[in-house]
């Protein structure tokens, strides 16, 4: 017969189990020591063979308890298991063989057949119950060899007593065995629900929207780090915590309650208050892990609130991108379908312009090109984008120097306003080359200068535009300025198309410029960093970081090999 594989020796039931026999054997020792000197006790007939025997087998089970107390032995049948069971079966053998007297000792053997059905396997249980009834059988032929009376009866009541013990060994095994099966199942039950558990943790952590999970003490039993910022506390927040310990969170809390109460999902709109800002706008959504009529859940019964916190903010700025995105393709078959007839009412208003001689008739025709010219230069804008993937696409090889190309593009872009367009230059690129199209690369620069002068501050070093070589080899290119750090919201949509925090832009800069980095197998990326400068300590301030691959120098007559970008 297969029983299903023992658990691990640490698992607790059958160590449990283990540690009781053990100890049941040094209390049947100390009981069987107890009747011995309680028969000196009482001027019986005295044995100091018994009362030997006795104190050896109490030595023998609570040596056998301290040593063999971390794991029981391996279930299959062995020399494993004399320690246990074989000296039980030869200490009881003894007792009911030199004993003098009527006290019947045979039931004692159903210590080590309890022993081995429960701990070992059927094999071990059926031999141990085997030798116990073959033993007992002995026992009944020695008593009859030394007395020669008429043993049919003791012989009779030991193999019922065999038969007895060999029913209750198959029971045994089988009961162990079910608990080993239900044992494995508990385990494999508990794997799949830490794992479950630990993938939901990690899924939760990372979600952008802020998760909640509330009991009806409207205690946070967990709360995702999306959550913590969204709640905007301050000071570090350990689980778990009461929502109602801060009047900011009221309506979060009121919205809880509603959800315990009429034990139903809810959906709202709040506001959460945070100190020193504007009021920080959610859509909250709230679930109960089960209803009076499931099942009790894990918490003992009691369901769970689970509370989804979208910032309103994010979810604005992600419509207003979509929106801007359709506006944009629309805007550029627009754009496309105005240009001819807006050319020709621009010339038309030329020569028309050249026939005026009155001066309100020459302004009205000025005023007609200048607006025409201003129509042209927003269609040139939104037409722009379909130009850089063209010349994204078809763009020639070019290996330049770093530093020479940003101290040629940074002087030029200087030279268009001196007073202003202050920064500090810091070239260290130590004449390495990339690979990077020049006026591509101006196009990248010019953007990013352009944006750092928009929003940097009053200083002479509130602007820095440095190259340096990363420790992997790479080359990079940073422009920092000392600005505002930008929103949540603007920071996730910096390089999609048609984004822009200001009205009057046209959301392309950066995007383009994105485009171009990974046209040349560049990279851009944005990042909130901190540097020293002098007589003002710390500075927080936005860095654009531009990082190139290694430079390859192309050999002569071969151009490099580009894939190109569809959008």
């Amino acid at each position: 017969m297969l029983t299903p594989s023992r658990p691990s020796p640490a698992d607790g039931p059958f160590l449990r189990l283990w540690h009781g026999f053990l100890t049941g054997r040094v209390m049947v020792a100390l009981a069987l020591l107890f009747l011995q000197g309680l028969g000196v006790a009482l001027n019986q007939t005295h044995e100091p063979e018994l009362m030997a025997l006795c104190v050896a087998y109490l030595v023998a089970t609570a040596t056998l308890r301290v040593w063999a107390r971390h794991a029981p032995p391996p279930p299959h049948a062995g020399p494993h298991w004399l320690p246990s069971v074989g000296v039980d079966l030869a200490m009881f053998t003894a007792l009911q063989t030199l004993h003098v007297g009527a006290m019947n000792f045979a039931p004692l053997f159903g210590l080590p057949i309890l022993m081995a059905g429960v701990m070992g396997t059927l094999t071990l249980a059926l031999g141990t119950t085997a030798a116990a009834t073959l033993l007992t059988l002995a026992g009944v032929w020695w008593i009859g060899d030394k007395s020669g009376g008429d043993l049919t009866q003791r012989y009779l009541q030991a193999g019922l007593t065999g038969t007895g013990y060999f029913v209750v060994a198959y029971l045994v095994h089988q009961l162990a065995t079910r608990l080993i099966s239900v044992q494995q199942a508990a385990q494999q039950s508990q794997m799949a629900a830490r794992a479950q558990e630990a993938v939901s943790a990690r899924i939760i952590e990372n979600l952008a929207d802020g998760v909640l999970v509330l009991d009806r003490d409207n205690v946070v039993r967990m709360a995702n780090p999306a959550a913590l910022l969204l709640l905007g506390n301050e000071t570090p927040l350990t689980m778990p915590f009461a929502l109602a310990a801060t009047e900011d969170w009221a309506p979060l809390l009121t919205l809880a309650r509603r959800t315990f109460g009429h034990e139903q999902s809810q959906s709202a709109d709040v506001d959460i208050l945070q100190a020193g800002q504007r009021p920080l706008g959610l859509r909250v959504r709230t679930w109960l892990t089960s209803s009076p009529g499931d099942a009790p859940s894990s918490s003992g019964g009691q369901p769970l609130c689970v509370m989804f916190l979208h910032d309103l903010r994010e979810m604005e700025a992600r419509l207003r991108t979509e929106k801007l995105a359709a506006m944009g393709r629309m805007s550029a078959a627009v754009a496309h379908e105005i240009r001819n007839p807006l050319a020709a009412i621009m010339q038309a208003s030329a020569l028309l312009e050249e026939d005026l001689t009155e001066p309100t008739h020459q302004r009205l025709a000025q005023m007609v090109l200048q607006n025409g010219d201003r129509l042209a230069r927003i269609a040139e804008e939104v037409l722009d984008i379909a130009r850089v993937q063209h010349q994204i696409s078809h763009a020639p090889a070019a290996v330049l120097a770093l530093d020479d190309a940003v101290a040629q593009i940074w002087h030029d872009w200087r030279a268009q306003e001196p007073a202003r367009r202050v920064a500090q230059l810091s070239l260290r690129a130590d004449d390495m080359q990339v690979e990077f199209d020049a006026d591509h690369l101006r196009r990248v620069l010019v953007n990013l200068l352009d944006n750092a002068l928009r929003y940097m501050g009053p200083h002479p070093d509130s602007l820095h535009v440095e190259t340096a070589v990363a420790s992997s080899g790479h080359l990079g290119l940073q422009v920092w300025s000392d600005g505002a750090p930008l929103d949540k919201s603007v920071e996730r949509h910096l390089f999609e198309p048609f984004f822009s925090s200001e009205s009057r832009s046209s959301g392309l800069g950066l995007y383009i410029c994105r485009e171009l980095c990974h046209r040349h197998g560049a990279s851009i990326s944005y990042q909130r960093s901190s540097r020293e400068l002098a007589g003002r300590g710390t500075v927080s301030g936005n860095a654009f970081i531009v990082s190139f691959r290694k430079a390859v120098r192309p050999t002569a007559g071969k151009t490099a090999l580009f894939d190109t970008i569809v959008v």
